[in-house]
């Protein structure tokens, strides 16, 4: 019986949410927790995302990954509930419950048939209200975690994309993958959970997002009585975010792996800056999909990239471009020059009119498919409330994007992408 609901559960989260919803519903409770919710009947279906305004962006040296390793124990048991009931429970309403710790946020995440609606609401807020935080769950959680960290190293492309954040974000929480650091990690301990859970969880850092077949004033009475115990406020002043100051150098590295990986970073505008639609479409257009600048220049003139693109990160305070190429070791010195070239000509040579339209309909296509299940349309409304943009930002992003003419990409090509940080891995032989 599970397995059927949840493949029915499957089915419906696949349809398309995003086309055929009714107009958002939002209200701040007593507490300071906001409430989003997305009336979608298109499926039969609902999804629930809980943020909570913790991640990496808040530690320091000392603890960097508590976030992440808080989130993973909260869902190994509360004070009602033990791993293996929580996640029975979630099946049997044909849906799965998880969470994980990220940079600006962290999240608690559902989906269930929309007749178990109630039913996912009241396990989540369990979940995020009365952890239990069983110490042998905190030990199998810190072996996870260094398994993850473990495989980062060991994979070429990940050792230097962590390696180039380091060096773009030194000495900042941005510098750091969420994740942590093997030897904090190892340390911390139940207490130190606990107080981080109690510094965050208040009603001033939490969203809850509900998006699916429910009707918001049903939803807005069951979460005002499910989360009426949540703390009010929200913790106090945060500390200062400092500004990002770039090391503008090379770094060369080595390890064992087939490819040589060049990456090339430049720090640039968070969402919700005036700049922030230009540098997408220049990120696109550099680096987005096959229709790239990058790779129709590097892989299909040249043939020097295995893999080649560029990355802008949707960050809350401070972002970063990335341009990538892995190619193999005798191409490593030309492919890192070609990239750069690439680059320095996107600053000086407009885009045609054709180049420029590619990357918005790639672009906006793309931020399309990503919201057509409800599972990302809770997440999106419940980011967008956190990242101070606002509900409005899905409407207004699209205008923005279709706004930009060559001139802006060129403008803000020349303003971030002038100094690089630049790390390039050279590979050693296999042991």
């Amino acid at each position: 019986m599970a397995s059927t609901l949840a493949a029915a559960c499957a089915w419906a989260m696949l349809s398309p949410a995003a086309s055929a919803h009714d107009e958002g519903f939002r209200r701040r409770l007593d507490s300071g927790l906001t409430l989003l919710v997305l009336e979608n009947s298109a499926s039969p279906s609902v999804a629930v995302s809980i943020l909570v305004r913790m991640g990496s962006r808040w530690e320091r040296e000392d603890n960097a990954g508590i976030s992440n390793l808080l989130q993973s124990v909260m869902v190994k048991g509360t004070t009602t509930r033990s791993a293996l009931a929580i996640a029975d429970e979630a099946e049997r309403m044909g849906g799965s419950l998880s969470a994980t710790g990220e940079v600006d946020y962290s999240e608690i995440r559902g989906t269930a048939l929309a007749r178990y609606w109630r039913g996912l609401l009241r396990l989540m807020a369990d979940v995020a209200l009365n952890p239990a935080l069983p110490p042998e769950e905190i030990d199998n959680e810190r072996r996870t975690v260094s398994s993850g960290l473990r495989n980062r190293r060991d994979q070429p492309f990940q050792f230097s994309y962590d390696a180039l954040l380091a060096r773009l974000f030194p000495g900042h929480p941005y510098g750091i993958h969420f994740l942590g650091r093997d030897e904090v990690v190892a340390r911390v301990d139940r207490e130190a959970l606990l107080a981080h859970y109690r510094r965050f969880y208040r009603g001033g850092r939490l969203v809850v997002s509900v998006s699916g077949d429910v009707r918001a004033s049903e939803v807005a009475a069951e979460v005002q009585r499910l989360f009426a115990a949540v703390p009010p406020g929200d913790g106090g002043a945060d500390i200062p975010f400092p500004a990002a100051v770039a090391a503008l150098d090379r770094a060369v590295l080595s390890r064992p792996a087939a490819q040589a990986q060049i990456l090339l970073g430049f720090l640039a505008p968070p969402i919700g800056h005036p700049d922030y639609a230009a540098v997408k479409v220049l990120q696109t257009a550099l680096g987005g999909g096959m229709s790239g600048r990058l790779f129709g220049e590097l892989r299909d003139k040249q043939g020097l990239a295995y893999s080649t693109g560029a990355m802008y990160p949707s960050r809350t305070a401070q972002s970063f471009v990335v341009a990538y190429i892995g190619t193999a070791p005798a191409n490593a010195q030309r492919s890192e020059e070609a990239m750069k070239q690439q680059i320095e000509r996107i600053g000086v040579e407009r885009l045609s009119e054709a180049e420029l339209a590619r990357a918005k309909r790639y672009l906006l296509g793309q931020f399309d498919l990503d919201r057509r299940t409800n599972a990302r349309l809770a997440w999106y409304a419940a980011f967008f409330e956190t990242a101070g943009v606002g509900q409005e930002f899905a409407d207004s992003y699209p205008r923005a994007v279709e706004a930009v003419t060559v001139d802006d990409v060129q403008r803000v090509a020349r303003i971030y992408l002038a100094a690089p940080t630049v790390v390039r891995l050279e590979p050693t032989p296999r042991p």
